[in-house]
């Protein structure tokens, strides 16, 4: 999971660099109005693509991780339903 969010963030960053130097480098000589939407939409990206790569899977185990205290342990797992309680 971490893999192919990370190749989709670099995937990401990539298309906005590119987007962003071929619409100065190129794009701005035949229209600068076009040139300037590139870079809006370029602009987007890497908010969007920080979410992307910080997004948790339901395989991801984060938030359920053991803290280290038993009791604590026992009981969240009870209450998620993982064990059964102790009678």
């Amino acid at each position: 999971m971490l893999a192919r969010r990370r190749r989709v963030y670099l995937w990401m960053m990539g298309g906005c660099l590119v987007l962003f130097v071929s619409a100065w480098a190129v794009v701005r000589l035949w229209s600068v109005p076009v040139a300037v939407g590139m870079c809006v939409v370029a602009m987007v990206i890497p908010p969007v693509a920080a979410m992307v790569a910080n997004r948790r899977g339901p395989d991801d185990r984060w938030w359920d991780d053991p803290s280290g205290d038993p009791a604590s342990d026992e009981w969240w797992d009870e209450l998620d339903g993982k064990r059964r309680p102790h009678r």
